[in-house]
């Protein structure tokens, strides 16, 4: 197929050649609106500008980029991307461009504008979807990138992850070895990746297992395990997809007068201080390493290395005081 060429572009959005040139390259002297639509064109028609036009602009943006959708509020409550931020920023000499934001589309248009004004060398993508469209869009801009996550669905991108699959696995199998078989789990959000990995796990492991959905705030948290411990045979056990639930849930029991862990029992995704303090049992690695792994990957790729995929250490589950024997019937 013929490459195409600002002048395809131009045509297709509607504009001259010398505004779709103002746009990709992100300069002033067009409207939002149409440096927007010139992008989406671009991008739909696999746009790549010359290496050497590209190397006369910059032969380097000097820093990489991470994009995080959430609400800007329940940043703060999640130490594992501080903990990943801070490995990410060990293994690099430049600098690392985060930005928060509320919505996909509003990720994939900022990957076209960095893409466009050459901001970043690279990127990083978390929270992957089953069906991410991210992993097709990073090769057709030509930007380097590492998936954080997301086995199996990384497409030709680099990848880092750990099997959330066997380590729901071994949750279960800890709580069923203390005599666990009433077991719920309170869920984060449904559409990502290692939401649907642990709840394929979850099923293949527990018998008529309950699951709540979450999204990771303390207040989902709370929610979901008033939901779970109001039913007519609550579970013995609750694991949480996150710590900052598995905390809330500790607070709705003791307000319910519910003892931990002699009835119930609580597992928490991701150790943290907020676990260590609340002597809740909880998956642990080393969150700040599994960040420096995928920065080594990124900073590879960006230097002309064939993208890998590389599996990280298997979460480890350390047993504290928020589970014990299942309650005797």
């Amino acid at each position: 197929m013929k490459r195409p060429t600002i002048k395809d572009i131009a045509a297709a959005a509607g504009v001259s050649k010398g505004a779709v040139s103002l746009a990709l390259n992100g300069r002033s002297g067009v409207s939002e609106s149409t440096r927007s639509r010139v992008l989406g064109v671009a991008s739909s028609l696999g746009y790549r500008p010359s290496v050497t036009a590209r190397a006369l602009s910059s032969a380097s943006a000097d820093a990489v980029g991470l994009v995080l959708v959430r609400p800007p509020r329940a940043l703060g409550d999640e130490a594992f991307f501080f903990q990943l931020i801070a490995g990410m920023q060990s293994e690099m000499s430049c600098a690392l461009l985060l930005q928060v934001v509320s919505s996909r589309e509003e990720e994939i248009a900022l990957y076209q504008r960095w893409w466009a004004e050459h901001r970043v060398d690279g990127v990083f993508l978390v929270d992957l979807l089953v069906a991410d469209p991210r992993v097709e869009l990073m090769p057709s801009l030509g930007l380097p990138a590492v998936v954080v996550g997301g086995a199996g669905h990384h497409g030709a991108l680099a990848s880092v992850w750990a099997d959330d699959y066997a380590a729901m696995t071994s949750v279960v199998e800890h709580l069923k070895a203390l005599g666990h078989r009433r077991i719920a789990r309170v869920a984060g959000l449904a559409s990502l990746l290692h939401t649907v990995r642990r709840d394929s796990a979850f099923a293949s492991s527990v018998v008529d297992g309950v699951v709540v959905a979450g999204d990771y705030t303390a207040e989902s948290g709370a929610r979901a395990t008033r939901e779970l411990l109001g039913m007519a045979e609550p579970p013995t056990a609750i694991v949480y997809d996150n710590d900052v639930m598995a905390v809330a849930g500790a607070e709705v029991a003791a307000d319910l007068g519910i003892a931990v862990p002699s009835e119930l029992s609580i597992v928490a995704w991701d150790d943290s201080v907020l676990c260590q303090h609340g002597r809740l049992t909880a998956l642990s690695r080393d969150t700040f390493a599994f960040g420096a792994r995928a920065a080594r990957a990124l900073v590879a790729v960006i230097d002309g290395a064939s993208p890998t995929d590389v599996e990280d250490v298997l979460p480890e589950l350390v047993v504290r005081g928020s589970s014990g024997p299942a309650p005797a019937v």
